[in-house]
């Protein structure tokens, strides 16, 4: 039986502004290690890539389509068929719901098609790959899977650049969130003046 997280503290903090969706686990990575993109090549590149982005694990929370480690009749690693990201969409909708992410990241086309289940976006990985678009009251963002077959389709140099555009949107978006911050009144201050002056 394949071993994976759900929501835990292997998948990065809960409030993380940031939410990755990949694929589903993968039988040398996540399948083994409970951490989705991590302990086989296409962990090792991810990795890679989110430190271009100005990241690390401690920003972010990944998950996966699919939470099983779907795999063929010679134990190899197999495309989620569509019944199981169906299956599963529950689960990422919740996941979703519980910690309001401002950014989702979907990781492949089967991570887009999982979100797209949950509210049409009209996001493809050809056009708008690694541009923010709104969606389901965040920002989505399109990122080609790491493992060495999407070099065929999206070169390093331009995987590079998307990952960097996306550390760019993370910034833009702290950046607003610090500035809202600071704007807020000090909580119960009218208060606590009332008090001392009735006193």
């Amino acid at each position: 039986m394949a071993h994976c997280h759900t929501l835990g503290a292997a998948n990065g903090p809960p409030r993380a502004r940031v939410l990755f969706v990949g694929e589903a686990p993968g039988r040398y990575g996540a399948g083994r290690s409970g951490v989705p993109f991590h302990g086989d090549e296409s962990g090792r590149r991810f990795e890679s890539l989110l430190a271009i982005a100005g990241l690390t694990r401690d920003d972010v929370f990944v998950t996966n389509a699919v939470l099983c480690n779907p795999l063929d009749a010679s134990g190899r690693n197999r495309r989620p068929r569509t019944s199981e990201v169906t299956n599963c969409g529950a689960f990422l909708l919740r996941q979703i719901e519980v910690m309001e992410p401002e950014i989702v990241v979907a990781v492949g086309v089967v991570a887009l098609d999982a979100l797209s289940r949950i509210e049409t976006h009209g996001v493809t990985l050809r056009q708008s790959c690694g541009l923010p678009v709104l969606w389901l009251g965040r920002r989505i963002v399109a990122l080609y899977h790491p493992g060495r077959r999407a070099l065929v389709h999206r070169d390093e140099a331009s995987q590079q650049e998307d990952w960097r555009r996306l550390g760019a949107l993370v910034q833009a978006t702290d950046s607003m969130a610090a500035r809202r911050s600071k704007s807020r009144p000090m909580p119960f201050s009218g208060e606590a003046g009332v008090r001392q002056a009735t006193k």
